[in-house]
């Protein structure tokens, strides 16, 4: 490769693919992703400032997914082999999102938004936030894990919770979290904290569909959840 910047030129711990292998895809910067598809920088530049150079240029990920090849070939760094990767790579996301759309839950009550929310197993010893994101048709769009707290008190950003659903284009968003305890009732907080969320969601024309709370199970209570509104908290709202 000449004077190519390669990423296993790099040192150990600043290589993304080995940091993706061990840490996961999730932990990922958005320029280090680009990288790995990069593959090789130029002379005077590693692949991570090309990678750099086209997310300052053209800003978000979503932005890169609708250029053309001799867009992208503007920046200097990406020919048209690594153009060709780059919108290979984003039209598979394009398509993996379509797909995901079509088979998207319906969670349109409580008790299915429950059964999702099982999926994860029993959760920690900590309560832990999450925000879901639905569309006009009650489906899932995603989840977004938020925030998580001590064994009795959590941690809400009101711009953190609708940052994700405008970022996503929800129409709705319904809030969840978990009691270690294991008693789904809510807190003074709980009730607190959701009706903040109400009217948040209110000024930003995005419905807090309800707020789930997720518990145990028990001989005197069958029932591992609550929901905020059928217990009549969203009245008035």
């Amino acid at each position: 490769m000449g004077a190519d910047y390669l990423i296993r030129d790099m040192p150990s711990h600043n290589r993304p693919r080995e940091r993706l292998l061990e840490k996961g895809a999730g932990t990922m910067r958005d320029e280090e992703l680009i990288a790995i598809l990069l593959r090789t920088g130029m002379k005077g530049r590693s692949v991570l400032q090309v990678a750099e150079d086209l997310l300052r240029e053209f800003g978000r990920i979503s932005h890169l997914a609708n250029l053309t090849p001799d867009d992208l070939r503007r920046i200097k760094g990406v020919g048209r082999d690594k153009a060709a990767t780059l919108l290979a790579a984003f039209e598979l996301a394009r398509r993996m999102a379509r797909d995901l759309r079509e088979d998207s839950p319906l969670l349109d009550s409580p008790e299915r938004i429950a059964a999702l929310l099982r999926e994860d197993g029993a959760p920690d010893g900590v309560e832990r936030l999450e925000v879901i994101l639905l569309n006009t048709r009650r489906r899932l769009i995603r989840r977004e894990k938020l925030a998580h707290g001590t064994q009795d008190t959590l941690l809400v950003n009101t711009r953190d919770v609708f940052r994700s659903a405008i970022l996503a284009n929800a129409a709705a968003v319904v809030l969840a979290h978990n009691h270690p305890s294991g008693d789904p009732t809510p807190s003074d907080a709980d009730i607190r904290v959701t009706r903040d969320l109400i009217r948040a969601g209110a000024l930003l024309k995005i419905e807090v569909l309800d707020h789930i709370i997720m518990g145990h199970r028990t001989p005197q209570r069958p029932c591992d959840h609550v929901s905020l509104r059928e217990l009549g908290y969203f009245a008035g709202h």
